[in-house]
C-alpha cells in the first residue's frame, strides 16, 4: 500500500457527512469511511478529543483511511 500526504481542509472533510446510525458514518464527499458499519459507536474522552483538536491546529496529519482513489 502506498500512502501519500493529501492536504484537505476541515470543510472538505465534512462535506457530504452522513451519520447512518448502525450503517456507519461517511464524510469527504463519500470518500472517507469515518465509522464503518461493523465498528461500534465510539466517543472520545475529553483528553482524547483535545489531543485530536491539538493535532489539527498544529497542522499534523491525522491517521485516516479513505475509500477509493
Amino acid at each position: 500500500m502506498k500512502i501519500e500526504l493529501k492536504k484537505i481542509t476541515v470543510k472538505e472533510l465534512t462535506e457530504g457527512y452522513q451519520d447512518n446510525q448502525e450503517n456507519g458514518v461517511i464524510g469527504y464527499g463519500g470518500k472517507l469511511d469515518i465509522r464503518p458499519p461493523y465498528q461500534r459507536e465510539f466517543i472520545y474522552k475529553d483528553k482524547q478529543r483535545d489531543a485530536v483538536i491539538h493535532t489539527i491546529t498544529k497542522g499534523f496529519p491525522l491517521n485516516v483511511k479513505c475509500i477509493g482513489p
